[in-house]
């Protein structure tokens, strides 16, 4: 008995251990980094349009206060429309999650087929293209976003039921868009995810969703801090200040999960969960999702603009903060001018007339002014032209948010400066501005690239022997495949080097192809195939399907492919056999010589077609 409390103890204390450890780890590395989070909510301020606050010596951020009561405080907000271009430029160029084999050989093609079917099938289910978009608008407000892939095993489909009734499901791959105030690592100087050896991600959560996932109940509070309390659709991305009522989250807690790399005392690395000074999980990091299968953080970073030695990178907004400053001055004083010129400015002798009077009412026209007899009469001060300097001011700080941004006005504003008119000097224009975004293009398609081989990661450890997707086949025909883990190869994978094009891109491509006459064969004739895709690719495949079933014989004969693979397989009379030989051909072509049996099988399957071919 003595034994067991000693060992109780032993292990309660362990447990307080882990977590003040957690909590003061998480504290330590929150304070390292307040004075980022203040940058990052400044610049979500200036791009709301709440452009009179700054970060004050205390590191507080606070409201600017007038010199003047009589000053105008209005915002040109040019920060906003240029982040609006950006991130529509950046959602045509995003990368494409294909795979591509390696060979030429049948198993290549096929895992290659698979591995792309499956991005696909899950990029629709889980809206890939939205947590894309949620991640880079982080990435361009506050420089840095980050994407977290887990496995959910409270996803797919119903396998059964557990002792206690409950649905059993068999899981799905789940992917988050984050925002950086989420991500705490243990060095603001690493360049990149494997230079982190732990890592805190740290949210605000309900502690019902506590009670439902982890079945541990904790007590709430009120949380009001701005990092985890995402503000309303009313108040935008404002921060409230001097002391205005902050948007406030009702009993919730802050969740705390503390990621640790494999080292020497955890070889398979180290999950810790806190919550309300509660141990909720701890254990190996849960899964093989690096390359050969080794465990590394399920998080993946996409930067706006790198930063030598930085964690953390910059974006486009701290650059235009600055020039946002001076422009709202220009334009601000400059109006004040046009106000002086057109309202004037009266001076009058004391005691001449009524100043409460002529203060508020002003001159209006009609007024009758009355003044003592003997006083010099009332008048406006000459108040002269506007300034040419204003107007080049002005004109300077346009220029240099183009400089800044690298969006041109040809992107941001749908104008021309530069009067060019062909359409290959517009597209070089246009070019050009993409080439000015390359660092922000390249870390989101790595980002994508390394999301999508952790997707294939964790199907490959989560899969099981048994499971059944819908995916697109040849010809974009919806099927239904059977795999398992085994079929993937996640370490081989190697993604297409491209960006999704649009539909009409696609057209403008295939009629140039057409032009050029690369699609004819040796004859100059199009071949039923070729027809058939061109026309799918036009958006009138039913149109040429109704008419020709050449694209059903493909079918058929790679279906009959598979099925070869293990059996023979006997040629119907009415088979299109010179369109089933090109196919078995194809496939006899590209199999491996280790593959003798298959070899046979569709050697006997070609004699079986030349014999109806001969009858014929």
């Amino acid at each position: 008995m003595n034994r067991e409390i000693t060992k109780n103890t032993a292990q309660e204390k362990r447990v307080e251990a882990i977590i003040k450890d957690v909590t003061a780890d998480f504290e330590a590395r929150r304070e390292a980094r307040r004075s980022l989070e203040r940058g990052w909510q400044l610049n979500m301020n200036f791009v709301s349009g709440n452009q009179y606050c700054d970060i004050s010596a205390a590191g507080e951020l606070e409201e600017e206060t007038a010199a003047y009561y009589w000053q105008s405080r209005r915002c040109f907000n040019h920060i906003a429309p240029t982040l609006d271009t950006r991130i529509a430029r950046l959602a045509k160029v995003r990368p494409s999650l294909e795979v591509c084999a390696f060979s030429d050989a049948d198993d290549d093609m096929k895992t290659a087929r698979l591995c792309s079917n499956i991005l696909k099938a899950v990029s629709s289910r889980i809206d890939l293209d939205g947590i894309i978009d949620r991640a880079t608008l982080w990435s361009e407000t506050c420089g840095t976003a980050f994407y977290k892939i887990v496995w959910n095993y409270e996803d797919g489909k119903v396998i059964g039921t557990d002792d206690t009734g409950h649905s059993v499901r068999e899981g799905d791959v789940n992917v988050v868009a984050l925002s950086p105030f989420e991500i705490y690592p243990d060095s603001l100087t690493a360049e990149g995810m494997d230079d982190v050896n732990s890592l805190i991600h740290a949210k605000a959560v309900p502690v019902a969703q506590i009670k439902e996932r982890f079945g541990v109940e904790v007590e709430g509070r009120t949380i009001t801090d701005f990092p985890f309390v995402p503000f309303s659709a009313a108040s935008g991305w404002r921060r409230p200040i001097d002391g205005a009522a902050q948007p406030a989250l009702e009993d919730a807690v802050i969740l705390m999960e503390r990621y640790i790399r494999p080292n020497g005392e955890h070889p398979n690395g180290r999950l810790e969960i806190v919550a309300a000074d509660k141990l909720l999980y701890e254990g190996d990091l849960p899964y093989r999702n690096g390359d050969r299968g080794e465990r590394v953080l399920p998080f993946v970073r996409q930067t706006c603009i790198a930063l030598a030695g930085a964690f953390f990178g910059t974006s486009v907004v701290d650059r235009m903060i600055p020039l946002q400053r001076a422009y709202n001055a220009v334009r601000n004083r400059k109006h004040e001018f046009l106000n002086r010129l057109s309202m004037g400015v009266i001076a009058v002798e004391d005691g001449s007339v009524d100043a409460e009077d002529l203060a508020e009412d002003g001159l209006y026209p009609g007024k009758v002014l009355v003044y003592r007899r003997g006083s010099e009469k009332p008048g406006f001060l000459e108040s002269g032209t506007l300034p040419s300097e204003f107007e080049k001011e002005e004109e300077r700080l346009s220029s240099e948010f183009i400089l800044v941004s690298g969006m041109s006005e040809i992107s941001r504003n749908s104008a021309n400066p530069t009067h060019v008119t062909s359409a290959t000097g517009l597209q070089l224009l246009i070019d050009q501005d993409v080439n000015r975004m390359h660092m922000s293009v390249e870390s989101m398609e790595r980002a994508v690239r390394e999301t999508g081989k952790q997707i294939l990661h964790l199907y490959k450890q989560f899969a099981g022997n048994k499971r059944i997707m819908r995916m697109t086949g040849t010809g974009g025909y919806a099927e239904l495949f059977e795999f398992s883990r085994s079929d993937i190869s996640a370490d081989d994978v190697q993604f297409v080097s491209g960006y999704e094009r649009t539909a009409e891109q696609r057209k403008e491509d295939i009629l140039y192809l057409l032009s050029l006459g690369l699609l004819r064969d040796e004859n100059g004739n199009f071949s039923d195939d070729t027809r058939n895709r061109v026309l799918e690719a036009l958006g009138y495949g039913s149109f040429d399907n109704a008419r020709d079933i050449s694209h059903l014989h493909i079918r058929k004969a790679e279906r009959e492919n598979i099925l070869l693979a293990s059996t023979d397989v006997e040629a119907d009379a009415y088979d299109d056999h010179a369109l089933h030989t090109t196919e078995h051909v194809r496939a006899l072509l590209s199999g491996g010589e280790e593959d003798a049996a298959r070899r046979e099988h569709i050697i006997r399957h070609l004699a079986s077609h030349q014999k109806f071919g001969g009858e014929k």
